[in-house]
Order: structure tokens, then sequence, then C-alpha cells
């Protein structure tokens, strides 16, 4: 087994969280560990790119706990890579900048195995930002171990271990997997999904789970998808979930990502219902009972009525959902619209008494 080798310009927060998962991880294998020693990670991942949006990510379950910060990589723009086996932080620190200075993910990929002693210990998948993708399996990896790269307009290709193998769009990888089937099930899943990089990642790594994932069992999972400017705040960082420790982390994580979704997304047109008397009526009652509204229960919606539910919103953290409901002019004869997703939320967290009494 090769030595960990400390980098200066690895950020200690970073060092500080693989140490500690590293411990913990070799602890409950009841293994001797030495503090130099790479983390040995069971692990299946996906990276994709989108051509339509940009959008680069990774998503990845692990026999570990607190993969985020060592496993997934990501640069909008760049690339995205996922590092796994003997982690060696290289793969994604050395490999997006390589890629940002002009390098394919396969050349990125072959430079980085070229400087590394134990490659053949390592996995790893990564896609640049004009699609190419290229992963590597070393010949030491613990079985199962191997992959499958996206091909265009053909089926993907087999990755077989000690050989770089190059396509477009994708690549599933994983190591200590009960069998090459979850890999072939997230391939598979990926390329039927619909919607955004996200909801295709996270059907491929739901997909391979149910195929049977890593052999050891389920501890931590991520997801992580990148777009320039599309994250709160400006940030590139446009999906960023991790499930530290779980007993189900696909299903957490899952569940976190429709909450992302529910939070941090826009409202689609088509998802846009009229508040009519009744709806007026059940907002009225929650908002009595919680302490945001005082007056009838009489189903009138007009203007106090919508600039209660648009602070109501608010509170809650329905923020990016909010213009859809402030922006209408009653007035003008404008009917008022709200989110049929917001509305399922609103009765879910009150019927199930996720609140406070609001205190005036």
């Amino acid at each position: 087994m090769t030595h960990f080798r400390t980098r200066l310009y690895v950020p200690a927060a970073v060092v500080a969280a693989i140490a500690v998962a590293s411990f913990f991880a070799y602890h409950r294998l009841s293994q001797p560990v030495a503090a130099d020693e790479h983390p040995l990670v069971s692990t299946f991942s996906i990276v994709g790119y989108d051509p339509e949006t940009g959008d680069l990510g990774v998503a990845v379950q692990s026999k570990f706990p607190n993969l985020r910060p060592i496993v997934p990589w990501a640069k909008a723009g760049v690339g995205a890579v996922a590092t796994q086996s003997f982690i060696e932080l290289d793969y994604g620190i050395k490999g997006l900048e390589l890629m940002e200075q002009g390098a394919t993910a396969e050349e990125a990929l072959e430079i980085v195995l070229r400087g590394d002693e134990g490659r053949e210990q390592r996995q790893v998948g990564m896609v640049d930002a004009n699609g190419n993708a290229a992963t590597w399996t070393g010949s030491e990896c613990f079985d199962w171990a191997g992959g499958l790269v996206g091909q265009e307009g053909a089926s993907a290709a087999a990755a077989a271990p000690g050989v770089v193998v190059t396509g477009n769009g994708y690549t599933a990888q994983g190591n200590i997997l009960v069998g090459e089937e979850t890999v072939a099930a997230m391939a598979d899943a990926y390329e039927r999904a619909d919607g955004e990089l996200a909801d295709r990642l996270m059907a491929a790594l739901i997909a391979g789970g149910k195929a049977g994932g890593d052999q050891r069992g389920e501890q931590s999972a991520a997801l992580l998808v990148v777009r320039a400017g599309a994250g709160y705040d400006g940030a590139d960082n446009f999906i960023d979930i991790s499930v530290y420790d779980h007993e189900t982390p696909i299903a957490e994580l899952n569940r976190l990502y429709k909450l992302n979704n529910l939070y941090f997304t826009k409202s689609k047109p088509e998802n846009m219902i009229p508040v009519d008397a009744a709806i007026a009526k059940e907002i009225q009652t929650i908002w009595k009972k919680r302490g945001f509204y005082d007056g009838p229960i009489d189903g009138i919606v007009d203007a106090e009525f919508q600039q209660i539910l648009v602070d109501y919103m608010g509170w809650e953290n329905y923020d990016v959902r909010i213009p859809n409901v402030q922006d209408v002019d009653l007035a003008a004869g404008e009917k008022l619209m709200i989110d049929k997703e917001v509305l399922a939320d609103i009765r879910k967290v009150f019927t199930e008494g996720r609140w406070k009494p609001r205190v005036r």
C-alpha cells in the first residue's frame, strides 16, 4: 500500500475531514491504521455532463462515513471527478486544474495516473466541460470492480481493470460491489431518465443501490452538481447535498434532493393552481392557528391575503417561489395562484406539527 503524501495546497479542513473519516472506517473493519495511509472507500458513483445546461456533477454512495469532502469534485465550466477506492485527492485537485488548463478528461486522468505509484489501487471517473469522459479501475481494486462509459450513439463501453476507457457524457464505476449489475443498472437508468443532470444522476444512484450496490452495505451518499452562478447567492454549487451517516443513505439523499428542489428551485408554470375560496379558507385556518392571521375564515382572496401569503412563504423558506405570488396584480383582475408543491408542503408541515406558534 502506498503512503499518503501531505500537500501544502490541500485545505486544512479537508485534511481533517479525511483523517476523521478514515479513522472511523478502518476502526469498524478492525484493521490497524497508520496515520499516513489512504482511506479505503468501497463506493459506486456516476459522473456526468449535461450539454443543454452545462451542468457537471457526481452522485455517489459508499460504506464509508462523510464521503462528500473526499470523493466528488466538480468545477463549473471545467469538469467533474469521482476519486475512490484507496482515495487519492490529486485526481480531484490536479484533475480539475488540468482540465481548466485545457486538458480533456482522458488527458487529465492519464497525467495524474502517471505520477501516482498507487494507481493500481485507485478508481476514478472524470468528465470535462465538453462531455469527454474517462474512467480508470486499478488492477488491485477489490472485486467486483469496474465501470461503464457512455458512448455517442452506441451502448456504454465496459471499463475493465488496468485500462483507461473513454467515452462521452458520463462514466459509472464502483468497487467492492456485489457485481457488475450495479454499474449496468446505473448506466441504463441514467440514459433512460428524463429531466436535468441532477435528476438523471439520482435515478442512476437509486438504480445502482437496488441492483445490489456495495457488498459491505450502505452508510453515506452525496450529490454535487455545479452550474455557473446558479447556486444560492450566485454560488456555482447548484446542488450540494450530503448524507454523513445513515442506514439508508440513498433514500435519505433522494428525500433531501426533493427538499432542495422545493426550497431552491423556481416554480414551474404547470404546477401553479388558482387560490379558490376553499384553498383560501384552508390557508387562513392554518395561519390563524399558527399566529399569522386573526381575521375571519372567509376565503376572501384580496390584497391583504396576498401580502400575508408572501410573508408566510418567506417565513417558511419558500423564497425562490415567492415571485409567482407577489407579482400577481389583483387590481387588474389577475388570479392569485399558488404552487401545488408549496401548498402540499404547507399542509404537511402543519398536519405533522412541525411548527411553533408565531410570537408577535
